[in-house]
């Protein structure tokens, strides 16, 4: 894998920066979406026990001790309870847009990698192929040895790139897949937290 790195010339340098950078950027986003994500079931049935145990200012303080940004809207929501269902609704909407984009975040240098390192891998192909041409004319012969070092270091940097837009895109595509989860998880509990409050508000 070594001789074939540097078989494939200058431009493997900048595709193998951008591997790194692609798949560090990668595990911190794992790890901060992993993070992220609560048993939605035990914490509702947490908040319900809370509200009908403590009241309001227990389930805020059962949010403000849970990670996650189902518990951040939870609080967000909370905090206005008193003010009436409508100001409830506002927070939880804008505290839901502020967690969307925490959980986009890095999606754009994830993607970014996705777009640049086979552009990368085809450049380096391009000047691999010019290099080839040029030791034929410098030659003034076509034969196969002649032209194998600038043929072989073109499909290497081609290959190469196409490999870390490969495995980034794997990742791109479980994140998505994850924030869309999490995203569906936020809607379906800020909905039923509303229908929480609104009954405790009818049975006053």
């Amino acid at each position: 894998m070594v001789e074939l790195y540097h078989d494939g010339g200058p431009f493997m340098h900048p595709i193998l920066g951008l591997l790194i950078f692609g798949v560090g950027l990668s595990i911190y986003k794992l790890w901060s979406l992993l993070w992220a994500s609560i048993n939605t079931r035990k914490f509702l049935k947490n908040i319900k026990g809370a509200l009908s145990e403590g009241g309001i200012d227990a389930a805020t303080e059962v949010c403000a001790n849970t990670r996650g940004p189902i518990a951040s809207i939870f609080h967000a929501g909370l905090l206005r309870a008193t003010r009436g269902l409508e100001h409830v609704e506002k927070s939880i909407v804008n505290a839901g847009t502020i967690e969307m984009a925490f959980l986009e975040r890095g999606l754009i240098w994830i993607s970014m990698v996705i777009a640049v390192a086979p552009m990368l891998g085809f450049t380096g192909t391009v000047a691999g192929m010019i290099g080839a041409f040029k030791a034929i004319a410098e030659a003034n012969d076509i034969s196969p040895s002649i032209v194998a070092g600038g043929i072989s270091e073109a499909l290497l940097t081609t290959l190469f790139g196409l490999i870390v837009a490969i495995i980034t895109q794997l990742f791109y595509n479980f994140f998505l897949s994850r924030i869309d989860s999490l995203v569906i998880d936020m809607e379906e509990s800020s909905a039923e937290l509303v229908d929480v409050l609104t009954e405790l508000e009818t049975a006053k």
